[in-house]
């Protein structure tokens, strides 16, 4: 039998591994994280991965990184994905992932290299540091859980503290509260480590109180996927960069009064007074800390007290130290800097939640809060990786915005986001290599041209065949509606009907990637029919197990083009929406699309028939039977709609 098959199996994670070694650096910016690589070629499921991204102080010796790396890389089951060093911060990012026992030793074994190669008492650069292996996260990707990290974390920070080398946790991982951020864990930086051992409230959590000169100390812990975003400003001026940078993180900023337009650092500063508390959210003024907090509560969400303690305020000591505006967003930290390589200073972010505070959004602020002081945003960086999801998110939000179809194969919605964005501004931004888990089609089957993919099927061999026919028939008919709805949104006359027409073409791309799917899947599932058939069959035993199997395989056999001929019946239904929607010129193309569409629907229905005659469960071929018939008589049904709306129009009629 030829073929059969299957839905659309969802994202895969890949990896690309890359040479750190020969120079090949690029100049790192990011804070405490980031992502790096997909390749078509490596496996595309991992049953655990795990993601460590530590951050050397070091960016400018080659050697010195070289070394740290290879020892990354010694690590058998460890990809590393991302070096990326920088001479203005004088540090490196390293991104490296795999089974969560390989990542724990590769850690171990880089911040041990850094300890015996970095002398921090000789480190400057521009970024806050106070070790050699100054962050080191590790973040959960698939099938480990954040307690997993927390774990690895503490047992990562236990050995190398074992090494002499003072160690916090901070995040996920963290010992109290206090110490959850990364940025009070790190105040004073390497300068003020004395200080902060000599204080009890800071004792480390692994290794001895003694300060460590050559080394600093390490902060290890666990996270959440991180995304390190700049925003490029037209300017030199880092001030503006600061200024910007402060309106819109989650810690916001002294609240002023006066001359604060357009650049709110130049405005007076706001204190607590005896009867004077105004609010950091808003202009409200109370009489009390009490009645602050209430009003903050009931008007804000927020709590007043953590606010406060979180920036250090000791309770109930507020008079006269000033006051916090809050910042915009959640889960956002930033600073301004500026980066003399590309001429430009920049609103430098973590988006620690993306979800909460999208990468678009905190862009669109930022171009608002840059307009009002007349400076262009000129674009945006990604440093290292970033989600799939994210991406999709900010192209969708772009494409609405410009009244256009979300509706679009994947990457087409990604580049969207990539020039919306200006991605491309101040560095190369490849999506194969920038963009963590973008769902593919990943048979050989898709990936062949049209004339190869028919000349497969017209050879001597079992597969493909009908059913792989049945699903790309079905994936053209659904293809050929979106068109439709594509080719419709913002005409003349269709002006209010965008979200019904951006549904129908989203919709009509989900069933075209199942059934594309489908058409590798197809040649798939019938392996199991032809592996149950090589079982022995000498004893009884051995007979029983084999004929189980079989019809366990023939099941399987026949439920594979069963759900194809459900979405070659979706694609007859968004096809019948398209002819009724859409532009009148284009009505023949969706009645090419229903079409095949019932092509696919009959032809993955012989399939599952024939099938059937090898399945002794009497139940399941009844029912399965009836949802047989049921399916393309529907069918059928739709298809005569579509055609007589296209008559209509061909017609004249």
């Amino acid at each position: 039998m030829k073929g059969l098959d299957d839905t659309w199996s969802g994202t895969a994670f890949s990896i690309k591994g890359l040479d750190a070694g020969g120079g090949g650096y690029s100049r790192a910016r990011t804070h405490d994280c980031h992502y790096h690589g997909i390749n078509d070629d490596a496996e595309p499921v991992v049953n655990e991965l795990l993601e460590c991204v530590p951050n050397f102080s070091e960016g400018r010796d080659t050697a010195v990184i070289s070394g740290i790396t290879a020892q990354i890389e010694a690590v058998r089951g460890v990809t590393l994905l991302d070096v990326d060093s920088g001479e203005d911060t004088n540090r490196t990012v390293v991104t490296f992932i795999g089974a969560p026992e390989a990542v724990a030793e590769a850690a171990f074994r880089a911040g041990k290299r850094a300890a015996e190669t970095i002398d921090m008492t000789t480190h400057h650069g521009s970024h806050a540091r106070m070790g050699a292996m100054d962050v080191c996260p590790f973040v959960p990707v698939a099938g480990v859980t954040m307690g997993d990290c927390v774990a690895i974390a503490k047992e990562t920070g236990r050995r190398i503290g074992e090494l002499g080398i003072p160690v916090y946790l901070y995040e996920q991982a963290a010992s109290s509260p206090t110490r959850r951020n990364l940025a009070a864990v790190r105040a004073g930086e390497y300068e003020g480590l004395v200080r902060k051992l000599a204080d009890p409230v800071w004792k480390p959590d692994f290794g001895p109180v003694k300060h460590n000169p050559r080394t600093g100390a390490y902060i290890i812990g666990a996270r959440e996927f991180l995304i390190a975003y700049n925003v490029n400003l037209a300017t030199t001026d880092k001030r503006y960069a600061d200024d910007i940078a402060y309106n819109l993180r989650e810690r916001g900023r002294h609240k002023r009064s006066g001359n604060i337009a357009p650049f709110y650092y130049k405005g007076d500063a706001v204190v607590f007074a005896r009867d004077h508390f105004p609010c950091g959210g808003c202009d409200h003024v109370a009489k009390s800390w009490d009645a602050l907090a209430a009003h903050y509560r009931n008007t804000h969400g927020n709590d007043l007290a953590a606010r406060y303690a979180a920036l250090g305020y000791p309770a109930g000591e507020v008079e006269g130290k000033p006051v916090y505006a809050d910042g915009r967003f959640s889960h956002v930290k930033a600073v301004g800097w500026l980066v003399e390589k590309y001429r430009r200073a920049q609103i430098s972010i973590n988006l620690t939640d993306f979800k909460v505070a999208s990468a678009h959004a905190v862009l669109e602020a930022a171009r608002e809060e840059a307009a009002q002081r007349g400076i262009p945003v000129t674009g945006s960086e990604i440093v290292g990786l970033v989600p799939f999801d994210a991406m999709l998110e900010s192209g969708r939000y772009y494409l609405r915005r410009m009244r256009k179809s979300t509706g679009l194969p994947v990457g087409d919605i990604i580049e969207t986001a990539v020039q919306a964005m200006g991605l491309r501004d101040v560095a190369p931004f490849e999506t194969e290599k920038k963009v963590i888990g973008m769902p593919r089609q990943a048979g050989d089957l898709v990936r062949k041209s049209v004339g190869e993919f028919v000349d497969e099927v017209s050879r001597d061999s079992p597969a493909p065949g009908g059913g792989s026919i049945a699903a790309l028939a079905g994936s053209i008919g659904a293809a050929l509606a979106a068109m439709v709805a594509n080719l419709t949104v913002g005409k003349a006359g269709f002006e209010g009907r965008y979200e019904e027409l951006d549904a129908l073409a989203a919709k009509a791309q989900s069933i075209k990637d199942q059934l594309l799917a489908a058409v590798d899947d197809d040649t798939q599932a019938f392996n199991g029919v032809m592996d149950a058939l090589r079982m022995p069959k000498d004893t009884p035993t051995q007979k029983t197990a084999r004929s189980e199997a079989l019809q366990s395989g023939y099941k399987r056999a026949t439920e594979v083009p069963m759900q194809t001929a459900r979405h070659c019946r979706a694609a007859l239904e968004l096809c019948l929406m398209a002819a009724r929607s859409g532009n009148d010129v284009m009505i023949t193309d969706a009645g090419v699309g229903a079409l095949v569409s019932l092509a696919g629907v009959k032809g993955a229905a012989y399939n599952a028939r024939i099938n059937l005659k090898s399945i002794k469960d009497a139940d399941y071929v009844e029912r399965t039977s009836a949802e047989i018939a049921s399916l393309v008589d529907e069918s059928r049904k739709l298809a005569e709609i579509v055609e007589r709306e296209v008559e209509r129009v061909v017609s004249g009629s």
